[in-house]
């Protein structure tokens, strides 16, 4: 597949926000492969919840496949009142923020200022305002706002970061770029397909390879992942990933999920836990803490068995276990994580053929190996013996309710919910978009503008995959949590999620990547993705 935006992209730090040019269409290749296109300004009481109700949108239409529609809205202008800035830190109380501007202004950084975050997540039972920002600077050019940065640090401060104030979350006329995916269930005759990277757990791929490996009419990146080794398995799911009536990565226990079924069903959204159990045939019973990752690693937290720091979701945090119980299917890969421990090699009826005193075998086509570390390698040992049996049950509970997984069902990781019965419901505080440690983490996530990919479904069945594109000043802006949800809402969905969002947001129609990387590679590999395919 082809980048769409190549030749349309300048370094955004290279040009002064007053010149940027916007062009707001779709590509010709989707043009001509389509006759049914259509263009309009929509009316005032028909356009995006972002900005004031005036400002110029435009959408285009097509239909990549019967039952399909996909949609491109341009919505407003670059903001004269926007510039870019640096943001030295985010305190917690106005005291903190007081003291670190006296020492700027005496280091002389005159032009410092203190700005009071008030928003804090819908469910924050907290009322106070969230924090401070200290900034520095107001410039027309990112790289005046990247000179700065040195002049800090020369001066011994860190953690600093340039920001542009369109993406503040406050008051700006955009501009914003939003692509919608539509699928009417009753018309459309193809399935709507999770895609793993490569076809397994292990190792990323862009959404753009995998659909074109696919032969995908259209697709959305999906769920959150593991980006590097540090934190887990790279490519591994942080939280729930099920497809074909396989349960191939546990659950962040309590977090949201998008869940798909056959033509025949609807689509849901409900909060989803897993609990999973190792059944020795000698009656001994052993919690299994996950699947298809490396034990004692648990990216975005919320597992089971005494996890450190916590057993509750949170966001980009890897929790710690240095005692696990971990099985690996052939979807993770050929060899299962190297490392201490004890593995058992179970066939396809759960005996026991295979013991090895360390990690990193081969895992069977059929069957499963069981990994263990800490006192899970001892539980092994003692109840998983030559010959013996060992059932792995799973089990799925959805908003208090046991669900069944069978073929026609899919679940993907997201999170935090956004739309509950048609009204906007966003439970970050939950789902552990809040570090009570650091509010400066929601205030970046949360509150800020940033890419994002959304899913939503309406009240007739139809499903909607939004992309916003977002950290391009002149291009868009992109969404805090509360615009996504307003956007879903406008956009007719009764129940909405957001899905892994940043650079992961990537939408493609056809041969074609409509969606502009806010990374400066490019195109970011990721772990799964949501293709149409017929």
């Amino acid at each position: 597949m082809k980048n769409l935006w190549n030749k349309a992209i300048l370094p955004i730090a290279s040009i002064s926000l007053a010149s940027v040019m916007v062009v707001n269409t779709i590509p010709e290749t989707l043009v001509q492969a389509n006759s049914t296109v259509q263009s309009q300004v929509q009316i005032k009481n028909h356009v995006l919840p972002l900005g004031t109700p005036n400002l110029h949108e435009q959408r285009t239409s097509m239909n990549p496949a019967p039952g399909v529609t996909y949609t491109k809205i341009n919505r407003g202008e670059t903001s004269s009142k926007d510039f870019f800035t640096v943001d030295v830190a985010f305190v917690e109380t106005h005291e903190q923020a007081k003291s670190l501007l006296a020492n700027l202004k005496k280091d002389g950084f005159k032009n410092a200022r203190i700005i009071r975050e008030q928003n804090r997540a819908m469910d924050d039972r907290e009322k106070d305002p969230l924090g401070y920002i200290v900034r520095v600077g107001q410039y027309q050019l990112e790289a005046d706002a990247t000179e700065m940065r040195k002049k800090l640090s020369e001066k011994g401060y860190t953690g600093h970061r340039n920001v542009y104030t369109g993406e503040d979350g406050e008051k700006t006329t955009g501009p914003w770029v939003v692509n919608v995916l539509e699928v009417d269930q009753d018309r459309f005759q193809g399935q709507l397909v999770p895609e793993l990277a490569n076809d397994a757990v292990t190792g990323k791929e862009t959404l753009t390879q995998m659909a074109d490996r696919n032969d995908g009419i259209a697709g959305v990146n999906a769920g959150y992942f593991v980006v590097g080794e540090k934190d887990g398995t790279p490519g591994d799911l942080a939280g729930i990933f099920a497809s074909n009536g396989q349960l191939v990565s546990e659950a962040i226990n309590g977090r949201s999920a998008l869940i798909l079924s056959s033509v025949e069903e609807k689509a849901d959204i409900a909060s989803v836990s897993t609990s999973i159990q190792a059944t020795s045939s000698d009656g001994a019973v052993r919690e299994v803490d996950g699947l298809n990752r490396k034990p004692g690693l648990i990216r975005n937290c919320g597992g089971v068995g005494g996890d450190t720091n916590t057993e509750r979701p949170k966001h980009d945090f890897t929790c710690k276990d240095e005692s696990e119980l971990i099985q690996y299917t052939s979807v993770f890969g050929e060899k299962t994580e190297l490392g201490d421990g004890v593995e058992v090699v179970v066939n396809h009826a759960g005996k026991v053929v295979g013991i090895r005193n360390h990690r990193g075998g081969d895992i069977p086509s059929s069957g499963s190996v069981l990994a263990g570390t800490g006192e899970a390698a001892v539980w092994l040992r003692d109840h998983a013996q030559q010959g013996m049996k060992i059932q792995v049950k799973s089990e799925i509970v959805g908003d208090g309710k046991l669900m069944e997984l069978d073929q026609t069902t899919s679940m993907i990781n997201g999170g935090p919910r956004l739309l509950e019965n048609g009204k906007i419901s966003i439970n970050a505080v939950e789902e552990g978009f809040h570090w009570e440690e650091d509010p400066g983490f929601y205030y970046r996530f949360g509150e800020r503008r940033n890419p994002r990919t959304l899913a939503g479904i309406k009240e007739n069945g139809n499903l909607l995959f939004v992309t916003i594109d977002g950290r391009a000043p002149g291009w868009s802006v992109g969404a805090n949590f509360e615009e996504s949800a307003k956007i879903m809402k406008s956009l007719g969905a009764v129940d909405a999620i957001n899905l892994d969002g940043g650079g992961s947001t990537t939408m493609t129609v056809g041969d074609d990547r409509v969606t502009r990387p806010s990374d400066a590679a490019g195109e970011r590999p990721i772990a799964d993705g949501i293709l149409i395919v017929e």
